[in-house]
């Protein structure tokens, strides 16, 4: 059973048989040109157990173009990583290599 109970506007609960219920659309996330793209750089190791991380915030698109960057990342930088709750997280401290290759994409970016 679907239940679509969360996505309805102002209604808890109507008696009226021929009642439509009005949905809320999932709003769509447009990516952002790399020009446009305010990109922080931070080196953490806090909560993490003693690990050091980079963790790269603030772009703006969608998941899977943000997955896509953060391979990609991954792959340059020959090290192991993940997104999380739009963020970046690169395993040790690659804030150099890292934001020589954003900046080569045209990102702007504040370390």
């Amino acid at each position: 059973m679907l239940i679509k109970s969360k996505n309805k506007i102002n209604v808890v609960y109507s008696t009226n048989p021929d009642f439509n219920y009005q949905y809320d659309e999932p709003k769509k996330v447009e990516t952002l040109p790399a020009e446009k793209q305010h990109l922080r750089i931070t080196f953490e190791r806090k909560n993490r157990g003693g690990k050091t991380v980079t963790v790269i915030s603030g772009f703006v698109g969608t998941q899977e173009d943000l997955s896509a960057l953060a391979k990609e990342i991954k792959l340059k930088c020959g090290v192991g990583g993940s997104t999380k709750d739009g963020e970046i997280i690169i395993q040790g401290d690659f804030r150099e290599k890292i934001s020589r290759l954003l900046s080569e994409k045209k990102y702007r970016i504040k370390n």
